[in-house]
């Protein structure tokens, strides 16, 4: 955090147009320019990849950097692309590949650019929802791609319940916490939640609480740790993971196991 001013000012002194990068390391640089009232560094654009962008963070990075702020989709193994629009929708890149929605929403795709090793209906890990329902007219962006339905995170942060549910969408658990600048959810046991935090200013008890409150409406009678830290550790490619499932699969398949419901046996004539 101490070296972020010498980022700003250079992002200044080189005259940069626009930054490509992970939301959390974009919400970090803004969330200092604007702790320090830097009006001197404004970009025509901010595009982010890798990591879900929440309404909190997309505020800060847009004002701290007086810009729109772009969401853009990929992998490395490229069979599969997309990115926002100015009228806040995401377009599929139809030209990198062919999306499909598997079960639970399981993103699935064929890429049309890698002729060496094609990967056909190949499992991306990502999980994802339909666009919604077109009347036939084209985005008012003027775009004619083709419209593309949110990313909702990875298929391996997903968390269990102790009755069997699965739970993949807890971005909102953090909505509205402006004292918090970086969070992660780790599942320990299948009845213990620890709750990373690296505070911001304005952080307090009573955010904790919500937090917890917020995890046991969605997660239902779990224990929830919430531990204050520096800073959230990322993976080793500089990541930060928002859910963490430490659960191993034969705990996984134990539980959902255990959910499924008694076959019904058939009736002797």
């Amino acid at each position: 955090p101490d070296l972020i001013p010498l980022y700003l000012d250079a992002l200044v002194q080189y005259r940069i147009v626009y930054i490509a990068g992970y939301p959390s390391s974009l919400y970090a640089l803004a969330h200092e320019a604007v702790r320090l009232g830097r009006k001197d560094v404004k970009l025509t654009a901010i595009y982010t990849n890798a990591e879900p962008v929440l309404p909190e963070h997309r505020a800060m990075i847009s004002e701290a950097f007086q810009c729109p702020v772009r969401e853009t989709y990929g992998m490395t193994e490229t069979v599969a692309g997309g990115s926002e629009c100015s009228a806040g929708r995401m377009h599929q890149w139809p030209e990198i590949g062919v999306q499909e929605l598997g079960p639970e929403g399981e993103l699935i795709c064929t890429g049309l650019l890698n002729l060496e090793m094609p990967l056909v209906r190949y499992r991306v890990g990502d999980r994802g929802e339909a666009p919604p329902a077109s009347d036939g007219s084209i985005c008012t962006c003027g775009r004619g791609l083709p419209i593309m339905g949110p990313v909702l995170g990875r298929t391996n942060d997903l968390l269990l319940t102790p009755d069997g549910r699965q739970v993949f969408w807890l971005n909102p658990v953090f909505y509205g916490l402006n004292g918090v600048r970086q969070s992660q959810i780790v599942q320990e046991k299948i009845d213990l939640l620890r709750v990373l935090i690296a505070p911001a200013p304005g952080y307090n008890p009573a955010i904790a609480r919500t937090i917890v409150e917020r995890l046991r409406q969605r997660m239902g009678e779990v224990n929830v740790v919430v531990d204050e830290v520096p800073e959230v550790p990322r993976t080793s490619n500089g990541k930060l993971r928002a859910v963490v499932c430490n659960l191993s699969q034969a705990q996984r398949s134990a539980v959902l196991d255990r959910s499924r419901p008694e076959p019904v046996q058939p009736v002797a004539s």
